[in-house]
């Protein structure tokens, strides 16, 4: 690196793109795990191309809250959690993280099953003793592997998701239905088609990218040791905001991009059949071999592995970071285990929590598809605290939120919470 942070060093300058991408590609990436593929599977099925308008809907409010949570964490040196302790009552810091917790633990769950049945339909065998094993080797990554090094292999990880593009080009899309309901949004007052909304808003858009995001600028800055907050190092501004620009805007396009294309192969090749119920991820996996073929359902079952991969240390770590600055431990996946003995003991419980609802037979999947209602309810909370926190010149100093960024954040929390308070009125008519 440079002697002067605010110049690119000579790496960033050769490698180009990929050296700028980092925790806006990884938090995009991870978005469309197991469990969220779980749940566009369902969508598609159920609905047919009826929610695909919902990704192109839902683009620029995602990629603006992540953009305005790297922010956060950038200018703070501090996560989501950190913050609001330092400035907010503590019951708020306790029912957010609370809220955060309870569904990371059910995803991780659905993502740990999910992976083991992938593995057994590609190979045979026990998923259970798959599950285990893939759950374990997570841990033992994020405790012992510096995050300069994770982070490479979690990048790499992130063309697993190409396996859903793929499998599209392999399946008949009537192209002209799907577009039209791609720009063109339907959709019935109904409970049913309601929750579905809430249930992608919430997978979309859930709390546990903010605290990811958020917390892995400030380990970035750990790599880093000529790097600082931005409000103790100002003249970093200029390059750190370009950078988190780029990296969180194509991480969200990457994440949404995955996303149509899973809601378009079920709806193209279940819904069209009549096949409109899906329950996990492998069993969406599963439903193509017959119908699209082989090679569909192989890319199917590697993807969700691959994509697991990812998701894992993410719901994890995250579950780390706001429990652990929530209580003032040193967090950090920078950190060796004696260092940070709390955190890598909370993504370690986390994870067997995990894992242990598929031990005990817990149906994770009607579970899961609940969380992902709690997170489209938590959202909206959770997003008008950073939105307030990022407006305040306490808090940000000179790198408040201003102008369309401010304006969106808003929009996203407004719209989060509007569904919120729909779905209620719905099953309560």
């Amino acid at each position: 690196m440079t002697g002067d942070p605010s110049i690119p060093d000579r790496r960033e300058t050769k490698t180009g793109l990929m050296r700028s991408l980092g925790p806006g590609l990884i938090t995009g990436a991870s978005d469309d795990d197991p469990s969220g593929i779980a749940t566009y599977s369902q969508v598609g099925a159920q609905f047919g191309y009826g929610l695909l308008w919902s990704m192109l809907f839902t683009y620029p409010l995602m990629a603006t809250i992540q953009e305005i949570s790297a922010r956060l964490g950038r200018v703070t040196g501090h996560g989501v959690a950190g913050n609001v302790r330092r400035h907010y009552p503590a019951g708020w810091m306790w029912s957010m993280t609370a809220l955060l917790l309870v569904a990371n633990v059910i995803n991780l769950g659905a993502d740990i099953g999910a992976m083991g049945e992938a593995v057994r339909l590609l190979v045979g065998g026990p998923a259970l003793l798959y599950s285990a094993v893939l759950a374990g080797a997570s841990v033992l990554l994020q405790v012992y592997v510096p995050y300069s090094r994770y982070t490479r292999i979690l990048k790499w990880l992130t063309v697993s998701l190409f396996a859903y593009v793929a499998t599209v080009f392999v399946v008949r899309v009537p192209w002209g239905e799907a577009l039209r309901a791609t720009v063109w949004p339907h959709l019935t007052w109904q409970a049913s088609s309601v929750q579905a909304l809430v249930a992608v808003l919430g997978t979309t858009i859930s709390p546990y990218l903010f605290f990811w995001q958020a917390s892995e600028e400030v380990s970035e800055m750990d790599t880093h040791e000529l790097e600082r907050p931005l409000r103790v190092a100002p003249e970093q501004a200029p390059r750190q905001f370009r950078r988190i620009r780029v990296d969180t805007f194509v991480g969200m396009a990457f994440s949404n991009l995955v996303a149509y294309f899973i809601i378009l192969t079920t709806a193209a090749v279940l819904n069209a059949r009549g096949q409109t119920s899906i329950q996990t991820a492998a069993q969406a996996a599963e439903a193509l071999r017959p119908v699209a073929g082989p090679f569909a359902f192989v890319l199917f079952a590697a993807g969700i592995i691959g994509t697991g991969l990812l998701a894992l240390p993410v719901l994890a770590g995250s579950a780390g970071y706001a429990l652990g600055e929530a209580l003032r431990w040193p967090v950090g996946l920078e950190r060796k285990p004696y260092q940070a003995r709390g955190f890598y003991g909370i993504i370690a419980m986390a994870t067997l929590l995990g894992l242990t609802l598929n031990l005990l037979h817990v149906d994770p999947i009607r579970a899961l598809y609940y969380a992902a209602i709690l997170n489209g309810v938590s959202a909206a909370p959770v997003m008008i605290l950073i939105m307030l926190m990022t407006s305040n010149r306490r808090v940000m100093g000179d790198f408040t939120v201003r102008g369309w960024l401010r304006v969106l954040g808003w929009l996203g929390a407004g719209v989060m919470l509007v569904a919120a308070v729909a779905l209620f009125v719905v099953r309560g008519a």
